[in-house]
Formats: C-alpha cells, structure tokens, sequence
C-alpha cells in the first residue's frame, strides 16, 4: 500500500491540471512525445529482427506477460 504523501501527491497534481489546463498539456507535451518516438523505434527494431514481428502480434493479442 501506498503512504500518505504519494495519495497527497496525487490530490495536488490532479487540482494542478484541473486549475492549469494549457499549462500542464505544454509541460507534458514534450515528455509524452519523446516516449511514442522512442516506443516507435523500440517496435522498429523489434520489427527487424528474426521473430520480432510475431513477438509484437503477441503482445498486441495480449499473449505475452513478461
């Protein structure tokens, strides 16, 4: 279970975004863009190599776990 502060943490960001709306997008923007291209290249990658292509099936049919 998780301790007070990470729950008080939670309640602060989430008035944080509803009071900011513009501004939290601008400041997480560049965060969330940076994770989809380095994701689009890991799938890349994965996509080039011996079994990678049935590997990513796999994962988008939700067969593989770990």
């Amino acid at each position: 279970m998780r301790d007070k502060t990470h729950d008080e943490q939670i309640i602060r960001w989430a008035n944080y975004v509803k009071n900011n709306p513009q501004k939290w997008k601008s400041e997480v923007k560049p965060f969330m863009d940076d994770q989809i291209i380095i994701a689009r290249r890991f799938y890349r990658k994965l996509s080039e190599t011996e079994k990678g292509k049935e590997k990513i099936r796999m994962l988008l049919m939700g067969k593989i776990t770990k």
